[in-house]
């Protein structure tokens, strides 16, 4: 598995259901060129964090219109949301210390990190998110992941 579909926020916008809902069709058309095969079988799952932007009505009449599965963010855990779990902390360690002249330089190298994570990184998310899922979203001791 690799990162389908990454867009940057431009400057001075806001993330509000309008930006989300044309960042989401504008995923959907890279879903069906790049894993067509994926898009054809409507096999493909969406995982949306449980912020506001992404469960308001627009958002969830455009999923459902679309028959696009989306995977559930378990309560209370919102430290599954693949940006807390691994993507941010990730990309923070490699950006650190660094100075960049331009937004260019950094979007350059922020794109270069995300083609760079692992494929174990989204395997041992999806490993958490069944267990987190499977106890209801009760608390649980286990198997770090890294």
């Amino acid at each position: 598995m690799d990162i389908v579909h990454y867009e940057f926020v431009p400057p001075g916008e806001t993330v509000n259901k309008e930006l989300y809902l044309n960042i989401l069709k504008r995923l959907r058309e890279t879903v069906r060129k790049k894993r067509p095969e994926a898009w054809t079988n409507n096999t493909w799952l969406l995982h949306n964090d449980n912020a506001p932007v992404h469960a308001s009505l627009l958002i969830c009449e455009f999923l459902t219109k679309h028959e696009t599965t989306v995977v559930p963010q378990p309560l209370y855990s919102p430290d599954l949301a693949p940006a807390d779990f691994f993507l941010f902390p990730k990309l923070k360690f490699s950006l650190k210390g660094r100075r960049f002249q331009m937004l260019g330089e950094i979007e350059e190298n922020l794109i270069q990190d995300l083609c760079a994570i692992p494929q174990n990184m989204f395997q041992n998310w999806k490993k958490c998110w069944e267990r987190c899922i499977k106890s209801g979203g009760e608390y649980f001791e286990g198997d770090k992941f890294d």
